[in-house]
């Protein structure tokens, strides 16, 4: 029979957003088929014994543990080297260098500072900046408390969109926050209330699945802005996000793709004992 560990994330990963990320991964859980169980990233171990690892960690010892599980050949959604490869200051390299429709690095209407080396943990770690003066002093404040790595990006005025993926599959929904009024740190009001320009969502679509995959990321979310004239700026990108507006749908999808790769896999390796039975007679 097959096993599946579900590994929930650590409360620090999850500001305001626990109950959220426990309910899609109980809601992925419940569509698989084997024996289950599900436990907390901080009581991670070796006790179960499982052919497929469905984990939303993101603490460092729980990316190298996934990152071990994977070369023993356990299938790992999301991938530990995906999950490390999120790591914001690295996104912002990566969409840089592959040409990925982002905010400059300067502009007219201020900035937003962002912590580099991690998702954002509190509301303090992601700070808007109206001019140079308090970019500096934002900064600072964040050099104060420990945080080197950082990421400057140009404000940009328009529509807040947030989107929700599956990679290589056919899930892909966009929502306004601004509509719902569901919001982490309520940083979307800044855009005000949406306007709902007219944009190609299979452009983001495509954009996204594209840095899904310079980033082995299978379950992702992220955020763009839309500008009037229908361009947008992806403006963060995650590893398996909460998808509190579509929970029940992203759920059959992620469920749906893992078992369809394990059953993919087990195929690969019995035709691989057959080919060995083979060359041995």
């Amino acid at each position: 029979m097959t096993r599946i560990l579900g590994i929930t994330r650590a409360p620090q990963y999850s500001p305001q957003s626990e109950a959220q990320d426990m309910a899609i991964l109980k809601a992925v859980m419940e569509r698989m088929e084997g024996e289950k169980r599900m436990v907390n990233e901080t009581e991670v171990d070796d006790d179960f014994a499982a052919n497929i690892i469905l984990s939303m960690g993101r603490q460092p010892l729980t990316v190298k543990w996934l990152k071990d599980k994977e070369t023993e050949g356990v299938l790992v959604v999301n991938s530990g080297y995906g999950v490390e490869a999120c790591q914001r200051s690295h996104v912002d390299k990566i969409m840089r260098s592959h040409g990925v429709p982002m905010p400059p690095t300067t502009g007219t209407h201020g900035y937003w500072l962002k912590r580099g080396d991690t998702s954002a943990q509190t509301r303090d770690d992601v700070v808007y900046c109206r001019n140079d003066k308090e970019l500096a002093q934002a900064k600072s404040a964040f050099r104060n408390r420990g945080i080197t790595d950082m990421v400057v990006s140009a404000n940009i005025q328009g529509d807040v969109v947030k989107f929700y993926g599956v990679r290589k599959t056919a899930f892909f929904r966009c929502f306004y926050p601004g509509d719902d009024g569901i919001s982490k740190f309520g940083n979307e009001a800044r855009n005000g209330v949406p306007l709902h320009y007219a944009f190609s969502v299979e452009r983001l679509q495509c954009d996204a699945e594209r840095l899904a995959g310079l980033l082995h990321t299978e379950v992702y979310g992220g955020d763009c802005i839309v500008a009037s004239d229908g361009t947008y700026s992806i403006i963060d990108f995650n590893d398996w996000p909460s998808f509190s507006r579509c929970r029940e749908e992203a759920a059959e999808a992620i469920a749906n793709k893992v078992q369809a790769d394990w059953e993919r896999r087990k195929k690969q390796d019995n035709e691989s004992i057959q080919r060995a039975i083979t060359d041995l007679f």
